[in-house]
Order: C-alpha cells, then sequence, then structure tokens
C-alpha cells in the first residue's frame, strides 16, 4: 500500500507538510511585482481565477492574503495525491474543490471532472477558485482548456501568478515541483487577464500559456531559481 493511502499517514504527513509551509513562508524574504492588480480584485470581491502551474503548489499559500482577499478554494485531483494535497491546503485555510482541470472535450465523469466544473462555477460566484492548469498528469506548463472554459462561463478575471523561491527543495517529478525552504529569497508575480469575447478556448490557452510562462520566469530571474528541464 502506498503511504500515501493510508488515512493516518496521509494526515500526519499532510499536518508535517502544512507546517513546514507555514514556517517557510514567514521566514522568507518576499518581493511582490505587480501586485497592485491583485490588490484591485481582493478589494472589489467576487469571483476570481487563480493560475499557477502544477510545479509552484508548494508556494501557492503565501500569494493569498487570508485577511483581506476574498475566500479562496483550490481545484484539486480526485487521486491519493491529490487527496494529501487537499489535506495539507485545508490546514492552511484554503478548502478544496476536488476533481480535474480537464480538457473540455475530456471532462471525465470518473474522476469528477463534470461536478468539479459545476463546483468551481458556484464558488466563483463567492470568491476565488485556484486552478493549476497543467495539472494534474501534465505536460507541464502547458494549459488545458478548463480554465479558459470556467473563465468564459463565469466571465470571472483571471490571476496569473507567478511564484518561485531560492534556495528551494526540487522533486524528481512530471512537474519538478518545487518547496520552499526557510530563510530563502522569494518572490510572487502577477497579471491578470479577462476572456476575450468570441475567441476560442484553444487560442485563449495558447496566449494564456505564454503569460503563465512569463511572470512565472520573472519569478524565477527574481530569485535566481534555474529553469526546469
Amino acid at each position: 500500500m502506498r503511504p500515501l493511502r493510508n488515512p493516518v499517514i496521509q494526515g500526519a504527513l499532510a499536518w508535517l507538510l502544512a507546517a513546514w509551509m507555514r514556517f517557510c513562508f514567514a521566514t522568507i524574504r518576499w518581493t511582490r511585482e505587480n501586485e497592485g492588480v491583485a490588490e484591485a480584485i481582493w478589494k472589489q470581491g467576487g469571483g476570481v481565477l487563480c493560475a499557477f502551474w502544477h510545479s509552484r503548489i508548494g508556494l501557492s499559500p503565501a500569494c493569498w492574503p487570508l485577511d483581506r482577499a476574498q475566500p479562496i478554494k483550490g481545484l484539486v485531483s480526485l487521486s491519493a495525491d491529490g487527496q494529501f494535497i487537499a489535506r495539507a491546503m485545508a490546514l492552511q485555510g484554503i478548502p478544496a474543490v476536488r476533481g480535474s482541470s480537464a480538457n473540455k472535450d475530456k471532462i471525465d465523469r470518473a474522476k469528477g471532472g463534470t461536478q468539479a466544473l459545476r463546483d468551481g462555477l458556484k464558488q466563483l460566484k463567492l470568491g476565488g477558485l485556484a486552478v493549476t492548469p497543467d495539472g494534474p498528469r501534465g505536460p507541464a506548463r502547458q494549459m488545458a482548456e478548463g480554465l479558459p472554459l470556467m473563465a468564459r462561463l463565469s466571465t470571472a478575471p483571471v490571476l496569473f501568478i507567478g511564484l518561485s523561491c531560492k534556495p528551494a527543495i526540487r522533486l524528481n517529478s512530471w512537474d519538478r515541483a518545487v518547496l520552499p525552504l526557510p530563510f530563502s529569497k522569494g518572490a510572487i508575480v502577477w497579471d491578470v487577464a479577462d476572456y476575450p469575447e468570441g475567441a476560442e478556448l484553444a487560442d485563449v490557452a495558447r496566449d494564456w500559456t505564454g503569460r503563465l510562462n512569463a511572470v512565472e520566469a520573472r519569478a524565477d530571474a527574481i530569485t535566481g531559481l534555474e529553469p526546469s528541464r
């Protein structure tokens, strides 16, 4: 049995990860760039989609100030790994919507994609929804059409968020996931967009892939983190 399939082990590891992340975030020296676009959205409230690549989930709670931003949930896959991530994020005040950020033509009922889309749109009437548009299995840094579809249906703005820190732990996973280390140098970079009226989902996914890559590359440039290979 894989350790993460054991609820007791999963719960203990999730608690340890959440505690580690809180400690790291409190000691990291953060640089924030173009935060004004996020501040405007936090001030107005309402629905907003928050997008960052799957490799930066371990840094993502640092970009959302729970004391002044609207409530947010994270779209997390139904896998055992997803359950572990959901528990760790919930311990940091970010509950989960379970399901897959799927291509609109490949929404799999068995994986909860249809229900996740409904629940995600419901959440966007109230506050924020965090999405990793290359998850849960990649290819890394290639956006599926799920995020543009939710933006089109909800008319919510999209915050593209680049997150980085150095030194950091880099896992040997499909996405080369980055985990924070305490007392490191961190960066958060924002960009914002609305769904272009009349645009095709594929065209928007392609354009937004470039914009999300750009904010992540800028964050990595600030910290000096080497690009993943």
